[in-house]
């Protein structure tokens, strides 16, 4: 089914994520760099990029919810989405928690609670970015009015496909 957000004949909620999920791998990237260099500044750039990405993603999940409630009952894309969606609600709790563990400290120096909110949140993130390419990609999600709600998993192997081997 085609998304009920749309803007300039696109739908707003796959077009917005790339910005929570670009912000917080970034603030991830930067907790290591610090942790491997002791640098001032990433601490401070990840702090910066955890805010951006909770805000960006509580506004990209406004246009998912949109989606969301327009999917019929009872089919595979409904569950797919609650669990999409339900996951990365707990994505954007944990680095908020991260961020507000840092709040205190001097130059936002992360402690180990931060730095586990933040590494538990982008490992699910893995796993909800997927659930939503399982949408899209496989259900056919915010593309067309003629998706598969119910198509079977992209895990599984389809009878009607073969198998390819070698490239």
């Amino acid at each position: 089914m085609e998304s009920r957000a749309r803007a300039m004949g696109h739908a707003i909620h796959p077009t917005l994520i790339v910005f929570p999920l670009g912000l917080l791998a970034t603030s991830v990237i930067f907790d290591i760099l610090y942790l491997i260099t002791d640098r001032t500044g990433f601490q401070i750039a990840a702090a910066y990029t955890i805010a951006a990405g909770v805000i960006s993603g509580l506004v990209a999940a406004v246009f998912g919810l949109i989606d969301w409630s327009a999917i019929p009952a009872g089919t595979r894309a409904k569950r797919i989405g609650a669990v999409h969606g339900l996951g990365n609600v707990v994505v954007v709790v944990l680095f908020a928690v991260s961020w507000l563990l840092r709040l205190g400290a001097d130059n936002w120096d992360p402690n180990a609670g931060a730095l586990i909110c933040s590494f538990a949140g982008i490992i699910l993130a893995g796993f909800t970015g997927w659930l939503g390419g399982e949408l899209v990609e496989r259900l056919g999600m915010s593309v067309s009015d003629e998706a598969g709600l119910n198509a079977p998993s992209s895990l599984r192997r389809s009878a009607g496909r073969p198998r390819t081997r070698g490239v």
